[in-house]
């Protein structure tokens, strides 16, 4: 179920985004570095837990974790997008 809900909230991330990218503006630049550094930032932590479960043996959770985590963050940008 978390796997839906975050395959239909990026599907409505990246079509609010790529409308804003259109436009070209100001915001639209600074809407592209928000996004590169928060794609960057969200690659680290996944790397984090990644490492982690690594080490304590956790492998078999991991996944429904990092969904969680990816969820999380798709549902703020779809929710800060939306003004």
């Amino acid at each position: 179920m978390d796997m839906a809900r975050l395959g239909l909230d990026a599907q409505a991330v990246v079509a609010e985004r790529l409308t804003r990218l259109a436009r070209g503006d100001l915001a639209a630049g600074i809407e592209a570095s928000l996004m590169m550094s928060e794609k960057a930032l969200a690659i680290s932590e996944v790397n984090a837990r990644l490492a982690t479960a690594a080490a304590t043996g956790r492998l078999d959770t991991v996944g429904a974790d990092i969904v969680r985590l990816y969820g999380r963050k798709v549902r703020a940008n779809r929710t800060r997008l939306r003004c």
